[in-house]
């Protein structure tokens, strides 16, 4: 039996704890590029789990969020060009290589749009959330403290010029808009959200539901 083709998914280059940027410069993983890759990787996932949860919800979620589904289709793809801006540091790159890398800033008004029509259909603010109100929203609050971890691991690469600034804004603004794409999630399938309230003194904290 012919054995099969060696597959393109291994390279054996990084068994030493070592790995290629964009510009070809090699550094160890543990380097706070590769930290931040990580973290981008790790919410590109998670909000691709959120998304399958939005899609296959019962009561025709997918169908009623168009701008929702579409908007998370379009993060994807964003945290992708964001994972380029991060692999090719901007300080020692080519012209070519920073111009094929650049995090256009009109990602950022974009997410900003999605954020105040989602926003502009929900109770205002007046306690803490916790992450509740059905799978879709749970999922969507865990997408937005991983994103919150993104942006944090992402500040020492820009504050280096590894990273365009344009980045970490869109990470801190992607946060607010999983926020309130969490949120409005559970108005749609009318489930409860969680509510914190401060315990007072000799008492115990609760917490309280509303249906949105």
């Amino acid at each position: 039996m012919q054995s099969p083709k060696k597959s393109q998914l291994y390279t054996r280059t990084g068994d030493k704890g070592e790995s290629s940027l964009y510009n070809g410069e090699r550094r160890v993983k543990t380097d706070r590029i590769f930290e931040a890759l990580g973290a981008v990787d790790e919410l590109n996932s998670s909000i691709g789990i959120a998304h399958h949860y939005c899609k296959k919800s019962a009561n025709g979620l997918e169908e009623q969020l168009i701008e929702l589904i579409y908007g998370q289709n379009q993060i994807q793809c964003n945290l992708q060009d964001i994972g380029s801006n991060i692999a090719t540091p901007r300080n020692d790159a080519s012209e070519s290589q920073l111009r094929n890398t650049l995090f256009d800033e009109g990602h950022i008004d974009k997410l900003e749009g999605w954020i105040d029509s989602l926003d502009s259909q929900l109770p205002p603010l007046r306690n803490f959330i916790l992450p509740s109100g059905g799978e879709s929203s749970i999922f969507l609050h865990q997408a937005r403290s991983i994103c919150r971890r993104a942006e944090r691991t992402t500040i020492p690469v820009v504050e280096a010029n590894d990273a365009d600034e344009s980045v970490l804004k869109y990470l801190n603004r992607l946060s607010d808009y999983l926020f309130a794409a969490a949120r409005f999630a559970a108005k749609h399938e009318h489930l409860e959200e969680n509510l914190y309230k401060k315990a007072k003194s000799g008492r115990e904290a609760t917490v309280q539901t509303r249906v949105l």
